[in-house]
């Protein structure tokens, strides 16, 4: 049974706009994979970029990303491990809202 979650995430600012396109594309194919999750579309929110409150990877900058989705309970597993070993997302938060 899916359960709803957010899912904000924080990438990298690329000079490549392409790069950041497929950062975002990678993130979206993780909450998607093998059908264990349904982003709600109409709710993804792109916060834009944004400046950090404090330096990370040499980062001043950031792209926030709010993702409102459907997942399987099981998959946010593989999904936080997805998203911690991703070299282009900076900071991210997965949580299941009330």
């Amino acid at each position: 049974m899916k359960k709803p979650y957010e899912v904000t995430v924080v990438l990298r600012i690329e000079n490549n706009e392409d790069v950041q396109k497929a950062n975002l594309e990678q993130v979206k194919n993780w909450i998607e994979a093998d059908g264990q999750g349904v982003i709600n579309k109409l709710d993804a929110n792109h916060w834009g970029r944004r400046r950090l409150a404090y330096e990370i990877d040499g980062q001043r900058e950031g792209l926030y990303v709010l993702f409102y989705a459907d997942i399987e309970p099981d998959a946010v597993e593989e999904l936080d491990r997805n998203l911690r070993l991703a070299t282009g997302v900076l900071r991210y938060l997965i949580v299941r809202p009330d």
